[in-house]
């Protein structure tokens, strides 16, 4: 009587391949292999006289640089494990700005800053055929980053300069999918996003070679920004 109630469980419970199991995938990119690549990012924007919704007389000039090498060694068929290195720069300065806010006013003049950003990430990158395609796949990019820091903004206040410059110290885990295709035997095109983000920050400040003071952050990301998507290029030897 008990069997012929359990029967239809044990039916039910069969094995399904759900495509979970990666151990039979063809081999997109085979154990040995090396990776080397990386992406770039730079924007420019100049101001003079320009006027927004809630600005106006914006005479400004600012930048954005990004370069981030990487490389990455195949331990097993699809699977690599790697490091890549980033530094960015930004800077603004705003020569002239008045805003206004709900009737209140708000002037800005010679108001510069300017960071530098310096990582190391170790990376463990996993690589999904889609079908028996030998051109497109899904990758995903883990990263384990430890970043520094450092930044200066200085701004006129009568009768002298006013400055504050920090340094800051992260620890940041970070999960990137994305698409890839090879656009000829060696070279590849990529692009990812970063989906999910950890990151811990302590910042520390000092005013006017005076005051001093500090903060720490957490964040937690778990969107897909349009704006973030990264494109890169890299050669599989």
């Amino acid at each position: 009587m008990l069997s012929a109630l359990l029967s239809p469980i044990a039916a039910g419970a069969q094995k399904r391949d759900r495509g979970f199991d990666l151990s039979q995938q063809s081999s997109f990119v085979s154990k040995g292999s090396w990776m080397i690549g990386g992406t770039a990012k730079y924007s420019f924007n100049s101001m003079d006289n320009f006027s927004f919704t809630s600005a106006d007389k914006v005479s400004s000039t600012n930048y954005d640089f990004i370069v981030s090498p990487a490389f990455c060694y195949m331990r097993k068929d699809n699977l690599g494990i790697g490091m890549r290195l980033e530094y960015g720069r930004n800077m603004a300065s705003i020569d002239t700005a008045a805003v206004s806010i709900q009737g209140i006013g708000l002037a800005l003049d010679d108001y510069h800053t300017i960071s530098q950003d310096f990582r190391a990430k170790a990376i463990l990158r996993n690589y999904i055929p889609i079908g028996d395609s030998k051109v497109f796949a899904l990758v995903n990019e883990t990263q384990l980053s430890f970043g520094f820091g450092q930044s200066k903004l200085t701004r006129r206040q009568d009768p002298g300069i006013l400055g504050t410059y920090q340094n800051s110290y992260s620890v940041g885990l970070n999960v990137c999918p994305g698409m890839m295709a090879f656009a000829s035997e060696h070279l590849a095109i990529e692009f990812s996003v970063n989906l999910l983000g950890l990151t811990f920050t302590d910042t520390r400040q000092i005013h006017n070679q005076v005051a001093s003071g500090s903060v720490k952050t957490t964040s937690v990301n778990f969107k897909i920004n349009v704006l973030s998507i990264g494109f890169g290029l890299y050669y599989y030897l």
